[in-house]
């Protein structure tokens, strides 16, 4: 086990707040995964804040430094079997570079969808990601775990994960599981909701660019979008501090400034507003991390 002290994790946050880490750990190969389990040790032993990093990046760093262990997963390889279309990865494979790679050299477009989609496979599961109502658990079929309670491997079924709107087990048991792997079953198209909708074309025109992780909240409803109900309470464009909600998309919060309580402000502003107009509670779509 090698734990690096007062690590800079700035750059794991598409907001790019200033942050650090009081201890991390790096998972680059399957060997790792041993040292893994002497941290947990370390962290139960020690009542630390324990944090699992992917390739994803949409998180907001809600401190300065985090006082606990962040453990950066960066297990990459996946491979694709055009006869049987089933696709097995391991958790930090980046979900849109799969999605392109797929398409381009076996004509694969059931995730076309999640072209241009920010974060990993880790991500993917964990939030039961969608894109224009294709999700993640639309062809899952089983995923390799790590259960840290009782020290195990084990292959975890759909069933089991438990999947619901933007959750999973993985969600809903954190500090319990680390996902290995996971495959999918791309032989049938199976999906919330059909869409059309050129995900290429709405990514590069439709969408901010900048110091942003995306949808913040989650939709209420297809009718009341959250970026219909922030513009329904003039916050469309609002700015405090160097958060804003952006003029071209009202969900998508943006930072140009250099703290995350500007952010934080501004998050619950947006939800005080909806839920006094509306009775809605916004819910955040993107993970804020406290110490």
């Amino acid at each position: 086990m090698y734990l690096q002290e007062n690590k800079d994790i700035t750059d794991f946050s598409n907001f790019k707040t200033p942050a650090k880490a009081r201890y991390y750990f790096e998972i680059n190969n399957e060997a790792d995964l041993e040292g893994l389990l002497e941290v947990v040790v370390f962290w139960k032993v020690n009542n630390l804040g324990l944090l699992f990093i992917a390739s994803g990046t949409n998180m907001l760093f809600a401190f300065d430094t985090y006082n606990g262990i962040v453990i950066k997963n960066n297990l990459t390889w996946w491979t694709y079997n055009n006869d049987t279309k089933v696709l097995e990865s391991y958790s930090n494979d980046t979900i849109s570079d799969i999605a392109e790679s797929i398409e381009k050299g076996y004509g694969q477009k059931l995730w076309h969808r999640f072209i241009g989609l920010p974060g990993s496979i880790w991500g993917a599961v964990f939030w039961n990601a969608g894109c224009f109502w294709l999700e993640a658990e639309n062809n899952f079929v089983e995923a390799k775990v790590i259960d840290l309670e009782n020290r195990q491997v084990s292959i975890m079924s759909k069933k089991e994960m438990f999947f619901s709107y933007r959750s999973s087990i993985l969600k809903q048991k954190e500090w319990r599981y680390f996902l290995v792997s996971a495959k999918f079953d791309l032989s049938k198209k199976v999906e919330k909701y059909s869409s059309d909708v050129d995900n290429i074309h709405f990514r590069e025109y439709k969408q901010p660019k900048g110091n942003t992780c995306g949808s913040f909240f989650k939709n209420p409803s297809r009718e009341q979008t959250a970026g219909y109900l922030i513009e329904q309470v003039w916050l469309k464009g609002y700015k405090i501090g160097g958060a804003s909600f952006s003029k071209l998309h009202a969900n998508f919060l943006m930072n140009d400034g250099w703290t995350y309580k500007d952010l934080l402000q501004l998050i619950n502003l947006a939800q005080e507003k909806v839920k006094e107009k509306f009775e809605i509670d916004l819910i955040n779509e993107v993970r804020i991390i406290t110490n």
